[in-house]
């Protein structure tokens, strides 16, 4: 693969110039390309044009609280230890995690914005880049002062490459608009600068849980709403509409989220 391949096969999907796309993207699985991270990169701005925005995920999970850390968990004895000591948020620093080298690498382009949360950042180039990282504060971060609800403002849009609707963070913002039973709220901890001093501080989420987003995306791909399914280079990709996606995706929350089958 080659960025000028993958850019034709981005077209062919229906990537437009002037979209604001939010993008999730395994490498492995788009085959062999030349450049790496960094063409594919390339490929989604050059599809986009100057006047499109676009958006990956930024996430550090190692900022959140030690002690519902699983995958690998840590010994209690070193929670305190950790909430006193990790280095609070820096956007330009502040490694991603667990989400591989594409926005890892595409979060240190220059021109590339980063939000502000230090768990759930989301990174952005282009015409609307300021417009959605801006003012992306601690409470519920993947609600509605989050990107994420900037982009379903603007009507944006999800490519999928390589990857399935497990990875699709846009439906973390439906959890947040849907009423269902058992919906929690936690209180989270995280590690931040203030004043030029690192702090540990708390705020108010809820309890996401992305065990059935496979099931809310199949549902979604069924319900034909106008998603477009075909290849980026060997890997296979769905591009959506978020907004369609949301709207769908809250009632399917609110219809099958703690609800006994019998």
């Amino acid at each position: 693969m080659t960025v000028e391949s993958l850019n034709c096969d981005l077209s062919a999907m229906g990537v437009q110039p002037g979209m604001v796309l939010l993008v999730h993207a395994s490498l492995s699985a788009l085959g062999w390309v030349s450049g790496g991270a960094v063409a594919v990169i390339l490929a989604l701005e050059q599809a986009l044009g100057l006047a499109g925005t676009l958006v990956m995920p930024a996430h550090s999970t190692n900022l959140t609280d030690p002690e519902a850390w699983r995958h690998p968990p840590v010994p209690a004895s070193w929670w305190q230890v950790i909430r006193d000591t990790v280095p609070g948020y820096d956007p330009a620093l502040t490694p991603t995690r667990g989400i591989g080298v594409i926005p890892e690498t595409f979060r240190k382009q220059t021109g590339v914005l980063r939000s502000g949360h230090p768990t759930v950042s989301f990174a952005a180039w282009g015409a609307q880049a300021d417009l959605i990282t801006s003012g992306h504060g601690l409470a519920f971060g993947m609600g509605e002062g989050s990107p994420l609800a900037r982009i379903y403002d603007l009507d944006g849009w999800v490519l999928l490459m390589g990857v399935g609707h497990s990875s699709n963070s846009s439906l973390h913002l439906a959890e947040y608009r849907a009423s269902y039973p058992g919906k929690q709220l936690v209180l989270e901890g995280t590690a931040v600068m203030r004043d030029g001093r690192r702090q540990w501080v708390t705020y108010p989420d809820i309890s996401t849980d992305s065990d059935d987003f496979g099931q809310v995306g199949e549902a979604f791909d069924m319900a034909g709403q106008g998603v477009r399914i075909g290849r980026v280079g060997y890997g296979s990709a769905r591009l959506m509409s978020q907004r369609a996606l949301v709207d769908f995706a809250v009632s399917w929350m609110e219809s099958n989220r703690g609800v006994v089958r019998r």
